[in-house]
C-alpha cells in the first residue's frame, strides 16, 4: 500500500479503517471543483452591471434626460445613477441578455455633498430634465469586503478542508509529512498480549524480559556497574513470533512503547525519512524511559552501496544515516531502548549491527518438538476438541512448522470440522488440515487411467518400503495415490529433528528418494516423468555433500559454501574441479540407486502387497506398514526427545537444523526454485 504523504499516525485500528474508507475518491469533489470554476468566472470576469464616472459626466447625462433614477449614499458622498440599456451599452455595461436575473445597469460617481446634490436634482426637476426618483440611504461597507476578499477566503477554507481530510481530520496538513508515524502504547493504550501468550521461545523471552525488567528497576543493574543494552535485534524466519514477542514486551512494560514499521520512514520526497527519524527520537526522549520497536527494519537498514550498478538511493541512505546517528551518535539517548525485527539480517548495514546500536541479536528459530506442543496448547484454547486429539502426535506431525503455521493448522481444522457439522474438532480434522496445508487440496476429480494409477502406486510403495528399512529413513505417516495439489501422489513422513546430520543419513535420504524410480524400472519395466521432484532433491543433497559439507570421497574436507553469497554467478573453483564435482555427485547417485534396488529386491513381496493395497484403498497409514513389514528396527529420535521433554519439562529452543515438512511429491512439474537446498538439511547451513 502506498504511503500517504499527508498522513499522520492514528491511535486506533478502527480509526485507520474508517480513514481508508474516507480517503477514496468521491464524485462530490468533481461537483465542488466545477462550482469553484463557475464562481471564479463569476467573480473575476467583468460581467458586473456597474461602471464608474465622474461628477461632470453625470451632469451631462442628467441634463440630457438619460438618468432614470438615483440612489444616494449620504454617509459616503456616493451615488448610483440607474440608466437605460442604450446608455449602459455606450459605457460598455453588458446588456440585459447577459445580466438576466441581475440588477439594472447603473453608473457610480462621487457627489460634492448631499446638500449640493439635493439642490442640483431639485433644479433638474424644475427644468423637467429629470422625472425619476431620488432616494437617500446609508452605505453598507460589508459588500466591498465580501466581493473583494470572499473568493480568496473561500479558496483558503477549501485548501484547509482538503488538507485536514487527507490527514483524517488531524491537524498539520502537508506540514505533517515529516512527522513520525509511530504508534504509542502506554498505560492508557496498552497491548493485551503478554508473555503468557508467547509459547516456546524461552531464551528469547528471557532476553527481552531482562530489558523490560531493567526499565522497571534499573538500580539493581546500575549498582553493580552494569549498563543495559541500547538495542536488541530479533532475527529469525518468517512466522516464528518476532512481532508477537514485541507485542508481549509492549503489554508487559510499564513504560511507553513506540511501534512502527521500517517502511514508515520511506518516502518519495528527499529528506522526509530523516525528518521522521528525528521526530521519532524527539518523541521518545520526551517519554524516556521508553522502548522503540521497528518492525521489518531491513526496509530502511539495507547495506549502503551494495548495488553500485543501479546507483544509490540518496533518500534511503540519508534515512539510515540519521537512524545511525540517533541510535549512537554525538548526542545521548539515555533511557531509550531500540527493539527491531527482521528475517533478512544478512542485508543489514554493518554499522547498524555493531555494539552500541544493536548490542544483542536474539535468534527466534523455528520451534522444536516440545515448543510446538506448547504452541498448540496456546492456539487450542478457544477451539472445542474431543478426546481423540493428541498434542504429542500433532507436534510430531508438524516438523518445521512455524508458530504462524501452527495457528493456521488449528484454524483450518476448526473450519473443516464446522464444514462437516461437527460439535467438536477431532483428530482427523487436524490430519486433514495438515495435509491441506502441506500438499494442497485433494483432486479426486482428476481423471487417470489404470496404467497411471498402477505406476503411481508402485512408485509410492517403493519410497515407503526403502524408507522403512533404512536406519536413517524417515518414519512413514501416510501414503496416498489421490492427486493433491500439483502432485499425482504423495507420502507424508516424520523427519528426524537432528542437531547434526551424519553422512549416512544423507545417503539414506538419497536412497529413499531414488526408490520410486527404481521400483518403476524393476516392476514395470519402464520409467516416467513422475520422479522429477525426487531426482531434483536427490541431486541437490548429493551436490551439497560434495561442495558444502566436504563429504566427497575424492575431494574430502573441502567446502565452497559462502554465507555472504559474494560469488554471484561466478564459481569459486576451476573448470577441472567442476568436472570432478560432477563426477563425484554422479557416483553418489549411482551407488544409492544400486542400494535402493538391493533393498527392493530383498523386500519385493512386501512392496507388492503395499502397492496392491494402495490400488485398492488409495490411502495407507503407519499401521498398514507395521502389518506388512513389522515394527521398525530403530527407535525414532523424536520419541527420545519427547520423553526427555516430558521428564525435564524442557523449553529448549536452540535447534538449528529443523527439517521442514516434506511430502514426496511425484510431480512432472519442476519444484519451486526458492530453495537452494532440500528442506531436510537446508537449516543446518550456518547463516
Amino acid at each position: 500500500m502506498a504511503n500517504n504523504i499527508f498522513g499522520n499516525n492514528n491511535s486506533s485500528g478502527n480509526k485507520n479503517s474508517s480513514q481508508n474508507k474516507k480517503g477514496g475518491f468521491n464524485i462530490m469533489w468533481l461537483y465542488i471543483i466545477i462550482l469553484a470554476i463557475i464562481l471564479g468566472m463569476y467573480f473575476f470576469n467583468d460581467y458586473s452591471p456597474n461602471r464608474t464616472i465622474n461628477w461632470t459626466q453625470f451632469q451631462e447625462l442628467a441634463e440630457k434626460g438619460q438618468i432614470d433614477s438615483v440612489l444616494v449614499y449620504s454617509n459616503k458622498d456616493e451615488a448610483q445613477a440607474f440608466v437605460s440599456d442604450s446608455v449602459a451599452k455606450a459605457f460598455g455595461i453588458p446588456n440585459d441578455s447577459k445580466n438576466t436575473g441581475k440588477a439594472k445597469p447603473y453608473l457610480s460617481f462621487k457627489i460634492p455633498s448631499t446638500d449640493q446634490f439635493e439642490t442640483y436634482i431639485t433644479k433638474l426637476k424644475e427644468d423637467k430634465k429629470f422625472n425619476g426618483t431620488c432616494k437617500y440611504d446609508a452605505a453598507n461597507d460589508y459588500s466591498y469586503w465580501i466581493w473583494g476578499f470572499g473568493p480568496i477566503l473561500l479558496l483558503i477554507a477549501f485548501w484547509i478542508f482538503m488538507s485536514r481530510r487527507m490527514t483524517g481530520g488531524a491537524g498539520g496538513g502537508i506540514f505533517s509529512v515529516g512527522k513520525s508515524r509511530a504508534k504509542l502504547f502506554d498505560k492508557n493504550n496498552q497491548s493485551k498480549v503478554t508473555f503468557k501468550d508467547v509459547a516456546g521461545l524461552a531464551e528469547a523471552k528471557t532476553e527481552v524480559a531482562e530489558i523490560v525488567d531493567f526499565l522497571k528497576s534499573p538500580k539493581r543493574y546500575t549498582n553493580l556497574g552494569g549498563k543495559i543494552p541500547k538495542g536488541a535485534l530479533l532475527v529469525g524466519p518468517p512466522g516464528t513470533g518476532k512481532t508477537l514477542l514485541a507485542k508481549a514486551v509492549a503489554g508487559e512494560a510499564d513504560v511507553p512503547f513506540f511501534s512502527l514499521s521500517g517502511s514508515d520512514f520511506v518516502e518519495m520526497f528527499v529528506g522526509v525519512g530523516a525528518s521522521r527519524v528525528r521526530d521519532l527520537f524527539k518523541q521518545a526522549k520526551d517519554k524516556a524511559p521508553c522502548i522503540v520497536f521497528i518492525d521489518e527494519i531491513d526496509a530502511v537498514g539495507r547495506a549502503r552501496g551494495n548495488n553500485p550498478k543501479m546507483g544509490s538511493n540518496d533518500e534511503r541512505e540519508s534515512t539510515l544515516n540519521q537512524l545511525l546517528t540517533e541510535m549512537d551518535g554525538f548526542g545521548t539517548n539515555s533511557g531509550i531502548i531500540i527493539l527491531a525485527a527482521t528475517n533478512r539480517v544478512d542485508m543489514l548495514d554493518k554499522a547498524l549491527l555493531r555494539a552500541g546500536r544493536f548490542d544483542r541479536q536474539i535468534y527466534v528459530d523455528l520451534p522444536e518438538l516440545n515448543d510446538r506442543k506448547e504452541i498448540f496448547q496456546v492456539h487450542l484454547r478457544g477451539v472445542k476438541t474431543d478426546g481423540s486429539v493428541d498434542l504429542n502426535l500433532l507436534a510430531r506431525q508438524t516438523p518445521g512448522f512455524s508458530g504462524a503455521d501452527i495457528a493456521n493448522v488449528c484454524n483450518e481444522a476448526a473450519l473443516i470440522a464446522a464444514r462437516n457439522n461437527k460439535v467438536a474438532v477431532q483428530k482427523q480434522d487436524f490430519n486433514n488440515a495438515i495435509d491441506r496445508i502441506i500438499g494442497g487440496l485433494e483432486k479426486a476429480s482428476k481423471v487417470m487411467t489404470e496404467e497411471e494409477r498402477k505406476s503411481i502406486a508402485v512408485h509410492e510403495a517403493g519410497h515407503a518400503t526403502v524408507s522403512w528399512q533404512l536406519q536413517y529413513g524417515d518414519p512413514l505417516i501416510k501414503v496416498t495415490i489421490v492427486p493433491r495439489g500439483k502432485a499425482l501422489g504423495a507420502a507424508w513422513y516424520m523427519p528426524e529433528e537432528r542437531q547434526i546430520t551424519p553422512r549416512q543419513a544423507l545417503l539414506d535420504k538419497i536412497c529413499s528418494l531414488l526408490a520410486g524410480r527404481v521400483a518403476e524400472e524393476m516392476y514395470l519395466g519402464m520409467i516416467d516423468t513422475g520422479a522429477l521432484n525426487d531426482l531434483e532433491r536427490a541431486t541437490k543433497i548429493a551436490t551439497a555433500m560434495v561442495t558444502f559439507y566436504g563429504m566427497g570421497e575424492t575431494m574430502p574436507n573441502v567446502s565452497y559454501y559462502n554465507s555472504t553469497d559474494e560469488y554471484g554467478f561466478s564459481k569459486p573453483y576451476s573448470e577441472e574441479r567442476a568436472r570432478a564435482i560432477d563426477k563425484e555427485v554422479q557416483e553418489i547417485i549411482n551407488k544409492e540407486y544400486v542400494r535402493a534396488r538391493e533393498v527392493l529386491s530383498e523386500y519385493s513381496d512386501g512392496h507388492h502387497q503395499l502397492a496392491q493395497m494402495l490400488l485398492e484403498r488409495e490411502v495407507i497409514y503407519t499401521e498398514d506398514m507395521e502389518h506388512i513389514f513389522g515394527k521398525r528396527k530403530w527407535t525414532s529420535r523424536n520419541d527420545i526427545l519427547e520423553g526427555e521433554g516430558q521428564n525435564k519439562s524442557s523449553e529448549s529452543d536452540d535447534n538449528t537444523s529443523i527439517a521442514l515438512p516434506s511430502g514426496e511429491q511425484d510431480d512432472d512439474v519442476p519444484a519451486l526454485p526458492n530453495e537452494e537446498l532440500p528442506p531436510e538439511f537446508k537449516a543446518e547451513i550456518p547463516e
